[in-house]
């Protein structure tokens, strides 16, 4: 099949490197020109990395011009952080054509923007848009177009918007992604799937200490003690909680299953916490105040929480205590400044409303 991957990071590339692999036609957009150019230059390859070895694979496209990059293509990928998706939603919306899958892994509600953008775009196309609980490949960037994919996901719980276009755009994701993709409803049922909002806030904020100490940090190796596993599923507890009030059923990924060696299997499968230390690729430099860890899963991902868990008349003390302390290492207001159902326009919905936009769309 086309498709169409956007953004330049580790997601995007392990994304068309991985897709191209499969044997699909890939086009890739960023909007850094010299970096575009460097990639043309070398023939549009990329090399991809995993436990079969090293894989050295063509993409159809490498471009800037993203009206270039989505014509004609099924699915639109877009791995990008959610603080970028303002911006690449509204470069996106107006080329957006009938039947064409905007997916977002993972976006904290990102699909809402999306959506918005095309309407205030004046696009009426019939596109829709979806969103899951984490990246589909742990990975990082070994070199400017070279990838590592550590752990491919094992299963995707996905939620669309609108809800009436679902069997469409889960046919065409599962395309892209066979065997792993489980439905789980709407739009804001994906988005509180997001994995990296519970994971990543305690690792940060409670291994501050040594992340600003030392060179580089292995949150998930060293920074994954007993006494941060405990806070993370309290936390984990409030995000369920929410589903449950809103009326998302199970099963809700619960983070512990990542760590566990038995039951329920999480998303990256069994054993990926394990692959993924013994990696090494991330032991990294964070820069506390600047890193995605605090911008997009504990200052968006987190304020989104709050916020719904508001609607649902939720209570999540821990949810807030971290958007306190990350506001207070930034020295910004993260409860104000945030993704909020209010800063996204939905403020004033009640909980039947948004369902109903949820299901309908604009």
């Amino acid at each position: 099949m086309k498709i169409a991957v956007l953004g330049g990071g580790n997601g995007s590339f392990a994304a068309a490197g991985d897709f191209a692999l499969s044997g699909h036609e890939v086009r890739l957009w960023r909007r850094d020109t010299d970096q575009v150019a460097a990639h043309r230059a070398a023939g549009s390859r990329s090399l991809v990395k995993d436990h079969n070895g090293r894989h050295d694979v063509k993409l159809a496209l490498v471009t800037t011009d993203i009206a270039d990059a989505v014509r004609g293509v099924e699915l639109i990928l877009c791995p990008a952080p959610a603080f970028a998706q303002m911006d690449i939603a509204r470069l996106l919306a107006p080329h957006l054509r009938d039947g064409q899958v905007v997916f977002l892994p993972p976006a904290t509600f990102g699909s809402m923007i999306f959506a918005q953008a095309a309407r205030d775009a004046g696009n009426a196309a019939k596109a829709s848009f979806a969103e899951t609980g984490t990246l589909p490949w742990l990975t990082r960037k070994h070199g400017p177009f070279e990838v590592a994919i550590t752990i491919r996901a094992k299963r995707l719980p996905v939620g669309v918007l609108p809800l009436d276009q679902a069997p469409h755009a889960l046919e065409v994701i599962g395309r892209a992604f066979p065997d792993v993709i489980e439905p789980c409803g709407d739009a804001l049922s994906g988005a509180l799937m997001n994995a990296g909002p519970i994971i990543h806030p305690p690792l940060i904020v409670m291994n501050a200490g040594p992340i600003e100490h030392f060179e580089r940090w292995d949150i998930h190796k060293e920074g994954t003690q007993a006494a941060i596993r405990r806070v993370t599923d309290a936390l984990d507890a409030e995000r369920i909680a929410v589903r449950e009030a809103l009326g998302y059923g199970a099963p809700h990924f619960p983070l512990a299953h990542h760590y566990a060696r038995e039951g329920e299997i999480w998303m990256y499968g069994r054993g990926s916490h394990d692959r993924l230390t013994d990696s090494g690729d991330w032991r990294e430099r964070i820069v506390l105040t600047e890193h995605r860890y605090m911008r997009e899963d504990l200052r968006l991902g987190l304020s989104l929480l709050v916020s719904v868990a508001g609607l649902a008349g939720v209570d999540t003390p821990l949810a807030k205590a971290f958007l306190s302390i990350g506001g207070a290492i930034c020295g910004e207001d993260f409860a104000r400044g945030g993704r909020t159902l209010e800063t996204l326009g939905l403020g004033k919905l009640g909980k039947a409303e948004l369902q109903t936009l949820l299901r309908n769309g604009f």
